[in-house]
């Protein structure tokens, strides 16, 4: 057995995390939300005499969103795995065994303690160790209320091979029967608007029948391409790779009174005010492809 194994060989029997209690004491408003939200219908939960599901165990310990890491032998286990360089992680297994249900009032705590650190093995995604360590839960009088085995492999990524990359198209719109002919005017760098042939009312998104009316019967109306800038969010995740970040998404009032949602080009985030004249712009992204995109009629002229 190398030194190193011996390090981590130190680490069984250890506890990972101390005897650490739960933020709040078991309560009938979150056992309301987890069952709402596992659409879990047993009237045991929220009866005269409520329980709490056995699956939220883990849940009264987790730490908050906010609340503080505290350093301890977890931080200390992750280091010298990293060491290793098992830098990666992945849950396989966890088995719960529950001695008691526990109840409004019950105030949890939990202490995990590390059982065994295998041999380096060969794994699918690398080669790692599994970790198994022992979680207790028990109530505020000490006893034990369940406990879980839990076991991760932390293993070295396996380098992946360089890939060339590849242009990502845009994605596709969702076209059909009510709204072909708009991007086909589109691929003909033609902006339309939809209007109702009975009251002559404009609308877009295009569809079957006039709001106004209910008139099946239209035709189109050529807009200008003039508008201005009446909402924007700047999006920055999710990220698609057909797009450039950060990506700007307008909501644009046309001169004809309709609005549509584009994109914006040639300007940055910190230039737009809420009005400022914009001019439409055609993006071809591809053969069968062409969308309207915006941009400040400044730009344009100058």
């Amino acid at each position: 057995m190398s030194a190193y194994d011996d390090r981590l060989a130190a680490f069984v029997g250890r506890p990972l995390v101390a005897l650490r209690p739960a933020a709040d004491p078991v309560n009938v408003p979150m056992i309301r939300h987890w069952v709402e939200a596992m659409g879990d219908t047993n009237p045991r939960y929220l009866g005269a005499s409520p329980v709490a599901p056995a699956s939220m165990m883990q849940a009264w310990t987790m730490r908050g969103f906010g609340a503080p890491v505290v350093a301890g032998g977890f931080d200390e286990l992750v280091a010298l795995l990293a060491e290793g360089g098992y830098t990666s992680v992945v849950a396989t297994d966890s088995d719960f065994e529950f001695v008691r249900e526990v109840v409004p009032g019950d105030h949890v705590s939990v202490e995990e303690v590390v059982e065994a650190i295998s041999p380096e093995k060969a794994t699918g995604l690398g080669a790692g160790r599994f970790v198994t360590t022992l979680k207790t839960y028990c109530d505020a009088a000490g006893s034990v209320v369940a406990t879980q085995r839990w076991r991760t492999l932390r293993f070295q990524p396996v380098a992946s091979s360089p890939v060339e990359p590849v242009e990502t198209p845009r994605p596709r719109p969702a076209v059909n029967l009510d709204n072909a002919f708009w991007f086909e005017a589109a691929r003909e760098h033609r902006l339309v608007v939809q209007r109702c042939l009975a009251c002559k009312t404009l609308r877009h998104p295009p569809g079957p029948a006039c709001p106004e009316c209910q008139s099946f019967d239209w035709d189109t109306v050529e807009a200008s391409g003039r508008g201005t800038l009446y909402s924007f969010v700047v999006a920055h995740h999710p990220r698609h790779p057909a797009f450039d970040y950060p990506l700007l998404i307008a909501v644009v009032e046309l001169d004809e009174g309709t609005r549509l949602i584009t994109n914006l080009t040639g300007v940055t985030a910190d230039a737009l005010s809420i009005g400022m004249p914009l001019e439409v712009e055609w993006l071809d992204a591809d053969p069968e492809l062409t969308l309207p995109v915006f941009r400040p009629v400044a730009t344009l002229e100058h």
